[in-house]
């Protein structure tokens, strides 16, 4: 679809959202960074609908407050169930809708976001979360970062052929215009060493390449956020 023959389309740094009017049921939002509400008040110029947000972002457009646990209904959808997924912000959450997840900044095509606000042990946790669901689940993450993210990825474990791999089809769909989001969840447990603390490749790793000793899992990914912060 091109702009002009919809309802409504609200361009951001990101892409261009295209909604036809009458499909417009409500607003899913993740967390509190100006980059995931800028259209809200835009949308709700043109759109008489319910905002769903965490309380704890203290989003001002928020209509209906959500927590884990809890599910979504609305009509023509089927239900959309709330996962608290803090560590980026406090009161991030991700949306499950079928076998979709739209996980915000909370994960990342092979990475994961920054800890602006959380401790590590709640990022860990948060993805921990995450990696219990099917390998079959669509990872809907919220910036194409997935191709740095594996430059990161390939310097911990050069001779790692999956890696390799993932790097030469995110380039070819790069090169053709097409986003590397979404993705499944499998592949991520495969190439994202930000799911892999558990493995004695991934502790092995850092320690060589980062100097420091990690006596559990929650270290290894605090090392590893923390190298990431400045790759």
């Amino acid at each position: 679809m091109r702009p002009g023959n919809q309802d409504y389309y609200y361009p951001s740094s990101h892409l261009v959202i295209e909604i036809k009017r009458e499909s417009l049921a409500g607003i899913l939002i993740t967390h509190k960074h100006h980059d995931h509400i800028g259209g809200i008040q835009a949308l709700l110029e043109k759109f008489d609908v319910p905002v769903f947000a965490s309380p704890v972002e203290n989003i001002p457009w928020m209509t209906h407050p959500v927590s884990e646990q809890e599910e979504i209904h609305m009509k023509h959808w089927p239900s959309i169930k709330i996962m608290e997924v803090p560590g980026h912000t406090l009161g991030h959450v991700a949306y499950l809708i079928g076998s979709n997840l739209f996980c915000g900044d909370t994960l990342f095509g092979a990475g994961c976001g920054r800890l602006f606000e959380g401790a590590p042990a709640q990022m860990f946790e948060s993805l921990s979360k995450i990696k219990s669901l099917p390998d079959e689940t669509m990872i809907y993450c919220a910036h194409e970062y997935t191709l740095k993210n594996l430059s990161f990825a390939e310097f911990l474990e050069p001779e790692n052929i999956q890696i390799k791999t993932r790097i030469r089809e995110t380039e070819k769909l790069l090169a053709k215009g097409i986003p590397s989001v979404p993705f499944s969840l499998k592949i991520e447990k495969d190439t994202n060493p930000f799911l892999r603390c558990d493995q004695r490749a991934i502790k092995a790793a850092v320690e060589k390449k980062f100097g420091q000793k990690c006596e559990n899992e929650i270290e290894i990914f605090r090392c590893l956020r923390e190298s990431r912060n400045e790759w």
